[in-house]
């Protein structure tokens, strides 16, 4: 029974992180008006369903719903990652795939002298994918 309250914490931290994140994102276009940048989009396209897949693995306790998010995750922190390096000039914004619309190298905030809307996507990519992986390892192991 023990395993089983660890393994949906493991989901349901994870469920946070993707609501907080999704709300957030909504927060800086609707409230704050900033507009997302094309980058920015497909991150989202890769967090949004993160809300429902976790929430749903939550209310019917669905332990594959780590293979649901896997890719989504993966995929979204890649663009997190990419557009990251493109904001620290690492990549010429002549690689970035906007073309039309906001620069995918603007921006909005800069909390502490480092933070921005990037980093801050690729922090909850992150945090989902290390409890997605302590979830899995223990689901296989039996805890």
């Amino acid at each position: 029974m023990r395993k089983n309250r660890v393994l949906w914490l493991l989901m349901f931290f994870a469920w946070i992180v993707a609501v907080i994140a999704t709300l957030g994102s909504l927060f800086f276009s609707e409230i704050m008006e900033f507009p997302p940048c094309t980058m920015c989009w497909y991150q989202r396209i890769c967090m949004y369903p993160l809300t429902v897949i976790f929430l749903i693995g939550l209310i019917k306790y669905d332990e594959n719903a780590f293979f649901y998010a896997l890719p989504l995750v993966i995929i979204g922190w890649g663009w997190a990652f990419y557009h990251t390096l493109l904001i620290l000039g690492i990549i010429s914004e002549e690689l970035a795939p906007c073309v039309l619309g906001v620069p995918c190298s603007t921006m909005y905030l800069n909390w502490f002298g480092f933070l921005d809307i990037p980093m801050l996507s690729l922090a909850a990519f992150t945090l989902i994918a290390i409890n997605l992986i302590i979830f899995y390892k223990k689901a296989k192991n039996g805890f």
